[in-house]
C-alpha cells in the first residue's frame, strides 16, 4: 500500500518552507498583524459536510482553497467557491498554496490532530471542529504546538461564544443558587434507532463494496489502522466506531458539558467510572455504546467544593433535583446544575436558554453585573471572532488553550466508557491513570505506520 504520509516531498518541503513560516507574522507583515480592513485569505479542509457550514461563515474574507478527500461528497462548496484552488491532499495544498492565511478544519475526529499540527508549523492560524482531538495525548500536544507557533486557534464550539455562557457564569460568580456540587448534563444521540448495526452484524463477513471513484479511502482513514472501505465509515456514522469517532460524548460533550465546565472552573477530573449497554456485544470492541453513564469527579478548586459532574447519553435523562418544578420538561439535550439554594437549567450548547429555580431568585439574577466581555454576534459569530483574532491577534473565545482542556476531559469520559465498569483515578501531573495500564494504553493508541505524534 502506498502510504501517502511517507513521501519524502512533504518532509523536505514543511522543514524548508518552515525556516520563514514559523517566524511570527508581525516581523514579516503577514497573518497574525492582518489589518481588520483587510480580507484574510482562508483554506478550508473537510468541506462537504458541516466544513460546508462553517465556510458561509468566511464568506466576507478570501476563500482561496478547498480540500477534500472526496469530491463528490464536497461539489457543492467547491462550486460556492468557484475561485478556490481544490485539493484532495491537504499536504499539497499546505505545500503549494503560500498565500493561506488561516486554515478551517472539519474532518473526522481521527484526522483532526494530525492535519492542525501540520497547518501551525507552517504559521497558519486553526479554526478547528470539536472534539479538539481524537485521543487524550493529542490535545496536550496541540495545545503546546499552539503555544508554540503563536497562530491563532478556535475549537468549534460555538456555544462558548454565547450570551447564555457569559449569564451563566456571572450567575455563578455572583453565587445567586448557592455553591454548585452537583452537574447533571445529557444528550439524546445517537437518535433514530442504531444507524451502524446491518454493517455491525456482518463485521466479520467478507462485505467489501468498491471505493467511489470520488474518494481517496488511503487519505481518509489517515493515521488510523488500515481497513477495507464501507459506506457505514463515510460520510455519515464515522462517529460510532472507536478508529474514527468519539460516540456521542465526544461528540455533544464539548458542546454540552462546556458551560458549568468553564462557569465552574472545574479543571482536571480525579476519578471517572462509567456504565454502557451497547447495540450488539460482539462488536463492543469496534463500535461505541448505545447508552451510556459517565460520572466525573472533581476536586474543590479555592473555596469552591468539590463537583460531580453526572453525564447520560442514548436518551438516558438524569434524576430531577429537588428544585425543579415537575412540569418543567427537560430539553433532549442539556445540563442541569445544582447549587444549595436553587438550580440552573440550560439546553444544548449552552446556548438553549437559562431558567432558574426557584421563582424566587429571578430578581436576584436580574441584577447581576455584566463583567464578561461579550462576542459580536454571540454564537453565530464564533467563526468571525476567529477571524477577528487572526487579523488583531487579541485570542478568539475558544482557543486551543481552553479548548483542548475540554477535549481531554470529555475524552476521558470516552476511555472510561472503554473500560467498562471500572473507577478510573487520574493524575494530571504524570498525564496517566494511576490504577489501570491498559486504559492508559488508550491515552493514544498507536498511529498507522508512517504516520507521527
Amino acid at each position: 500500500m502506498n502510504n501517502p504520509i511517507s513521501r519524502r516531498r512533504f518532509v523536505k518541503a514543511s522543514s524548508a518552507f518552515g525556516l520563514f513560516q514559523i517566524v511570527p507574522r508581525h516581523i514579516l507583515g503577514g497573518a497574525s498583524h492582518t489589518s481588520a480592513s483587510e480580507k484574510l485569505n482562508i483554506a478550508g479542509i473537510g468541506v462537504g459536510g458541516q466544513g460546508s457550514t462553517n465556510m458561509r461563515k468566511c464568506q466576507g474574507d478570501n476563500i482561496v482553497a478547498l480540500c477534500d478527500v472526496d469530491h463528490s461528497y464536497a461539489a457543492e462548496t467547491f462550486a460556492r467557491y468557484p475561485k478556490a484552488k481544490v485539493y484532495t491532499d491537504y499536504r499539497d495544498m499546505l505545500e503549494k498554496q503560500t498565500d493561506i492565511e488561516a486554515v478551517l478544519i472539519a474532518t473526522p475526529d481521527h484526522t483532526h490532530y494530525v492535519i492542525a499540527k501540520a497547518a501551525m508549523e507552517l504559521g497558519k492560524h486553526v479554526y478547528l471542529q470539536k472534539p479538539l482531538t481524537h485521543t487524550v495525548l493529542e490535545a496536550k500536544k496541540l495545545r503546546e504546538a499552539a503555544q508554540y507557533h503563536k497562530v491563532q486557534t478556535q475549537m468549534g464550539n460555538q456555544g462558548h461564544s454565547s450570551e447564555h455562557i457569559r449569564l451563566l457564569k456571572e450567575w455563578l460568580e455572583d453565587v445567586i443558587i448557592g455553591d454548585v456540587e452537583q452537574v447533571y448534563a445529557w444528550t439524546d444521540r445517537p437518535v433514530g434507532g442504531n444507524p451502524w448495526s446491518d454493517f455491525a452484524v456482518k463485521a466479520k463477513e467478507t462485505d467489501e463494496p468498491p471505493v467511489p471513484k470520488s474518494l481517496d479511502w488511503d487519505l481518509w482513514l489517515g493515521p488510523a489502522q488500515y481497513r477495507a472501505y464501507h459506506p457505514d465509515y463515510h460520510p455519515k456514522t464515522w462517529r460510532a466506531w472507536l478508529d474514527f469517532g468519539t460516540g456521542s460524548l465526544g461528540d455533544m460533550g464539548c458542546h454540552i458539558i462546556d458551560p458549568a465546565f468553564w462557569a465552574l472552573d472545574l479543571g482536571h477530573p480525579e476519578s471517572i467510572e462509567a456504565t454502557s449497554t451497547h447495540w450488539i456485544e460482539e462488536v463492543a470492541s469496534q463500535t461505541y455504546p448505545r447508552a451510556s453513564m459517565v460520572q466525573y469527579k472533581f476536586p474543590s478548586r479555592g473555596k469552591k467544593p468539590p463537583v460531580k459532574l453526572n453525564w447520560y447519553d442514548g436518551r438516558l435523562l438524569p434524576p430531577r433535583p429537588d428544585g425543579l418544578p415537575r412540569n418543567i420538561k427537560l430539553p433532549g439535550s442539556g445540563a442541569m446544575l445544582v447549587g444549595r439554594d436553587g438550580v440552573i437549567l440550560h439546553g444544548s450548547h449552552g446556548a438553549g436558554g437559562l431558567q432558574v429555580f426557584p421563582d424566587s431568585l429571578k430578581d436576584k439574577y436580574r441584577q447581576v453585573e455584566k463583567t464578561i466581555p461579550r462576542v459580536k454576534g454571540g454564537q453565530q459569530g464564533h467563526v468571525q471572532d476567529w477571524i477577528r483574532a487572526c487579523k488583531d491577534g487579541k485570542p478568539a473565545s475558544s482557543t486551543f488553550e481552553y479548548g483542548a482542556a475540554l477535549t481531554e476531559t470529555v475524552l476521558l469520559g470516552v476511555l472510561a466508557i472503554r473500560a467498562k465498569d471500572q473507577k478510573l483515578y487520574w493524575d494530571s501531573d504524570t498525564y496517566s491513570f494511576v490504577n489501570n495500564d491498559e486504559a492508559n494504553h488508550l491515552l493514544h493508541p498507536p498511529y498507522r505506520d508512517g504516520w507521527t505524534l
